[in-house]
């Protein structure tokens, strides 16, 4: 074996294709015996002991404690997927917020970072931080190295080129290189997402209840979003464009004037920037007597500060904030009724402004919504928050780089590194 796990003789191509479906079988059990492969693959005992003694040699798999069969003889000898071999880079990134995490190959969280950004500021700045982030904890992780890199960002994507599509709060943005900015530097195969998909995709597979049932996440935050699991995969739509709630126009209200420009979008009305701005303005009028105090203190009124107004009972703050429920919950109640999920997770900061947003979401979701949609459908807070989305990172990862149909292409090298454009290019083929 040579050094960083590629066997001196690389394995045949059919080689290859053998050991792809068998560390797909070992993946998915967790760990198995040479007798279940054999049953499972139908190949013979040999063949299925030479490729194991690959998988083996390359880092991939790992020889486990026997298991015992409670009969006489030799107890089965099994394997399993070395998770240990690589680590996984994910951030997940809001308009005022950056998660970070580092995993293992099984989304394992090892390290976590969180800082506060804006991400109005210039590229460059941004994902400056986040690099920064990645070092510290690269730093603080075991010394293996990166296998995949995943960015999520807070707006339109072409997860195909892994660049930013015209954000309409993102100025700078438009046409930006994420993809391949983290991928050169960590000589990893990266991807990027908007980061609602892939809180949805954290939270469908790590999440509890772990229901597995179809899942629409709802994020409300500075902005919102949403996105929709089902069958286990990400509805992205045809161009990517999935789950852009945000700016779906709710009002007539010419006063509801949204960042994007337009007037009567959803975040106009109950986005987090437009709770500061809506109650400062009744902070400034004196109708809240509790954020009026904020105001001549800071200069500013925050989410934070809502929080605890609403908490501390100002009747201002709560009639702000519930309606921002209802009317989040009258739009995604259409939402239901047309995609039929059985679960839908509200998440994002609005959580942490006390239970008031979501008792009206709730309410407006299940006043708004047909029996048959509503009869089985569970309507929860989201279980990971705040690191769903840096899990879905770590997730999306894993399942690519594991993919079947993407396992062949590096396994003869012992990881996915050498090859990463044709892992990304064949990963997102497959995932049309």
């Amino acid at each position: 074996m040579t050094a960083g796990g590629a066997l001196t003789r690389p394995p045949s191509a059919r080689d290859v294709l053998v050991l792809a479906q068998i560390v797909d079988l070992v993946r998915g059990r967790g760990s198995a015996t040479r007798s279940v492969l054999e049953t499972l693959t139908g190949l013979g005992r040999t063949v299925v002991n030479d490729r194991l003694r690959e998988g083996v040699d390359l880092g991939v798999l790992a020889e486990v404690d026997p298991l015992a069969t409670g009969s006489r003889g030799r107890p089965s000898r099994a394997v399993r997927l070395r998770t240990e071999a690589g680590l996984v880079l994910s951030a997940s990134l809001g308009a005022v917020s950056l998660h970070a995490a580092v995993s293992d190959l099984a989304g394992l969280e090892l390290g976590h970072r969180f800082e506060r950004i804006d991400v109005r500021d210039a590229p460059e700045r941004v994902l400056s931080r986040v690099e920064a982030l990645f070092d510290e904890l690269l730093a603080a992780a075991p010394d293996r190295p990166v296998w995949g890199v995943a960015i999520g960002l807070p707006g339109p994507v072409d997860v195909a080129t892994g660049r930013m599509v015209a954000p309409p709060t993102m100025p700078g943005w438009d046409g930006a290189d994420v993809r391949s900015r983290f991928a050169a530097r960590h000589g990893a195969p990266a991807w990027v997402d908007n980061e609602v998909n892939l809180m949805a995709l954290g939270e469908w597979e790590r999440g509890t209840p772990r229901e597995r049932r179809d899942l629409l996440f709802v994020k409300v935050a500075t902005g919102i979003g949403s996105a929709l699991v089902t069958g286990g995969r990400l509805h992205r739509g045809d161009s990517g464009a999935a789950g852009d709630i945000g700016h779906v126009r709710v009002t007539d209200d010419p006063s509801a004037v949204c960042r994007c420009g337009k007037t009567g979008c959803l975040e106009a009305v109950a986005g987090g920037w437009a709770l500061v701005r809506r109650l400062t303005g009744d902070a400034r009028a004196g109708r809240s007597p509790a954020l009026a105090e904020r105001l001549t203190a800071t200069g500013r009124i925050t989410g934070e500060d809502i929080g605890a107004a609403t908490a501390a009972g100002d009747e201002a703050a709560r009639a702000a904030v519930a309606r921002a429920g209802r009317v989040t919950g009258t739009a995604v109640a259409g939402i239901v009724n047309f995609a039929n999920p059985g679960t839908l997770v509200l998440g994002g900061g609005v959580l942490r402004s006390g239970p008031l947003f979501f008792a009206e979401f709730e309410r407006a979701v299940a006043e708004g919504t047909i029996e048959l949609a509503a009869r089985a459908l569970t309507v929860r807070t989201s279980s990971l928050d705040p690191r769903e989305g840096t899990t879905g990172g770590a997730l999306l990862v894993a399942d690519a780089v594991f993919r079947p149909s993407v396992l062949p292409l590096w396994l003869a090298s012992g990881s996915p590194c050498g090859a990463a454009a044709q892992v990304q290019t064949a990963h997102l083929q497959a995932a049309r």
